[in-house]
């Protein structure tokens, strides 16, 4: 929204239609005199010829306006602009545990969100800062946020598969860190996960209060498919299937003001970051314009002296 920084000096404003009353009280004592000693020449001193009482009065308009005009610039006006000059911090944290070697996607599930975080990363604006935590029995950082595009997606592609277990909590507590470590920038999280939370310190409920706390949106991405995913097999011989907690993710998303997302396959991982790329929107930015107004009231300066002084002047 429009506003001023320092609005009580608006008050002064108060100072025009006072000046226009006095103003337009001498004028009319003025004639008034001029009509009681009913004297011919005394009124047309008075009330001047037509041309230059005309002048007089606009001088006298443009005075105000320029009075005015630079109450405003002193009150320091601003107006929002379409995108902020710090731009985003954007923080992908990734899911690692065991149940990301799966190879439903090709060649693998973390592979294939390695490939499709980095479609991301390369849609940011160069003033965009991007990082990268992962998360498994634990939460670790993998690429310190930074506004070096390239370095970050060179760290993404070091990301390894681990064998733990899955730490949802942990992970987006501490994308939540590295989101707020600079400030005065709007803090996105993408979560992307295949499992369901059942490691780490922190739950996925504690890690929502502390995004919100952090004013920090969310987006969340499932990975599975439409058919169960083997892992692999139990000490006792029974199957181990890929689990994808949908409802924890969706409302990681919907209390963060963030959207949970779907993905079944390696093509649409890649259109979900695509679109989430795309559709950052970035807050307005409060820009200062009061100098906008000192230039007119220089204008309307000009435009005086002008009249003064400048072709068909007044001659006293």
């Amino acid at each position: 929204m429009a506003g001023f920084d320092s609005p009580h000096i608006l008050i002064f404003l108060l100072i025009i239609p006072l000046i226009y009353y006095l103003h337009n009280k001498v004028r009319i004592q003025k004639k008034n005199e001029a009509i009681k000693f009913s004297n011919l020449a005394f009124i047309k001193s008075a009330l001047g010829d037509t041309k230059k009482s005309k002048r007089d009065i606009h001088l006298f308009y443009l005075s105000l306006l320029t009075i005015g005009l630079m109450i405003i610039g002193f009150a320091n006006p601003h107006i929002p602009l379409e995108q902020t000059k710090e731009g985003v911090s954007v923080v992908l944290v990734m899911d690692v545990s065991g149940s990301m070697q799966a190879e439903d996607y090709a060649p693998s599930r973390l592979e294939a969100a390695k490939s499709s975080a980095e479609i991301l990363i390369n849609s940011l604006k160069s003033k965009d800062y991007a990082g990268i935590v992962t998360f498994e029995s634990g939460a670790t950082t993998a690429a310190y946020l930074s506004p070096d595009k390239e370095k970050v997606i060179e760290k993404l592609h070091n990301i390894a598969q681990k064998d733990g277990s899955t730490a949802i909590g942990d992970g987006l507590s501490l994308g939540i860190d590295m989101a707020s470590s600079i400030p005065n920038m709007k803090k996105i999280i993408i979560l992307i996960s295949d499992g369901v939370n059942n490691a780490g310190y922190i739950s996925p409920e504690e890690a929502i209060q502390y995004a919100k706390a952090n004013n920090i949106q969310v987006y969340t991405i499932g990975m599975g498919s439409n058919s169960q995913v083997l892992l692999g097999y139990d000490w006792f011989g029974n199957p181990q299937y890929a689990e994808l907690d949908e409802a924890t993710l969706q409302t990681i998303a919907e209390s963060t003001g963030g959207k949970y997302f779907k993905s079944i396959d390696d093509k649409t991982l890649d259109e979900i970051y695509r679109n989430i790329g795309e559709n950052i929107k970035r807050d307005k930015e409060e820009t200062n314009i009061k100098d906008w107004f000192f230039f007119a009231a220089f204008l309307t300066l000009l435009i005086q002296m002008y009249y003064r002084y400048g072709k068909g002047r007044i001659l006293q």
